[in-house]
């Protein structure tokens, strides 16, 4: 003969049982049957090898070995609510940490933004922002300092790195205002012949791909400063050192600071805005939330580059 074991049905049908003193409210709040909840409770009675309830007339009291066992009952369903706040805890990221890596312009803007963001949505969570030049943010995240980067890409992708683009645009042209060519709507290579030149530092991606969309146009242009953030070289244009050319995130931000003009630049230089994940990185469903994040961000306020969108 086969022992009949104590199932939740049998332990939440008692405890409803003692918690309003009536199978009938019990069978209302389980949405069952009164007879259910009568035959679940005389099931346990059985398995127990007690009596749980004493019945009088109509009337049904608690026996003073159900009353013992109510409270280990009680005790049982503290654990569980405790693992139901455990489990939504985890849901919601809470005490989680995340550390998010990214050049200055976008960790000040888009990167902050979707840190605001998403912050709303799980306060528990604790965001690190690390800002540093393109090759500081490929060394975070690569290192496993930081979980994730944003990063402007002007080249392949980055070697030893999962790389997930969020969005390409084309590089354009930076002038201080009342340059000549500020006149133009539209900048080619071969109109920068001769001039001043704000560039990249030697050996970097942007600077190695600029240079040779300048000599297939036959522009020789005259390198007069070098940075290695956007931000530096649009200060540097403003402020009438030279023109440049460079990824129109940069320049539009830049452009809403400083006496600075934006042209579209031909040949085309497609960049990317792309997310850089370790080499190892597994599945996770924070850095996923939070990279889901970032393109409700992109979606909703990288309107302004709309024109250099590919």
């Amino acid at each position: 003969m086969t022992t009949r074991r104590m199932t939740l049905k049998h332990i939440e049908a008692f405890r409803i049982v003692m918690q309003t003193g009536s199978m009938t409210e019990a069978a209302r709040r389980l949405h069952t049957s009164q007879p259910q909840v009568s035959r679940l409770v005389s099931q346990l009675e059985a398995i127990v090898g007690f009596l749980l309830f004493e019945r009088r007339g109509t009337r049904l009291l608690p026996s003073l070995d159900g009353k013992r066992f109510f409270q280990d009952v009680e005790k049982a369903f503290v654990g569980l609510e405790g693992l139901e706040g455990a489990a939504s805890n985890i849901r919601s990221f809470g005490g989680d940490r995340l550390a998010v890596a990214a050049m200055p312009r976008i960790a000040g803007g888009l990167l902050s933004k979707a840190v605001a963001q998403f912050k709303a949505e799980h306060p528990e969570t604790l965001l690190t922002i690390h800002s540093g030049a393109a090759a500081t943010v490929n060394t975070w995240v690569s290192s496993g300092l930081c979980e994730l980067g944003l990063a402007i890409l002007y080249g392949d992708d980055v070697p030893g790195m999962q790389v997930q683009t969020l969005l390409t645009m084309d590089c354009v042209a930076v002038l201080p205002i009342g340059h000549r060519l500020a006149k133009r709507k539209q900048v080619a290579a071969a109109d920068l012949e001769g001039e001043a030149f704000v560039s990249f530092p030697l050996g970097s991606a942007p600077r190695e791909r600029i240079d040779r969309v300048l000599a297939a146009a036959g522009a020789r242009t005259r390198t007069v400063l070098e940075s290695d953030l956007g931000a530096s070289v649009c200060a540097l244009v403003a402020a009438g050192l030279g023109v440049s050319v460079l990824n129109p995130l940069a320049a539009l931000e830049e452009r809403r600071n400083l006496e600075l003009a934006v042209r579209a630049f031909v040949p085309a230089i497609p960049v990317r805005l792309a997310l850089l994940l370790p080499p190892d990185a597994t599945d996770s469903r924070l850095v996923s939330a939070f990279a889901d994040q970032v393109r409700t961000v992109i979606a909703s306020d990288l309107e302004v580059i709309r024109p250099y969108r590919r």
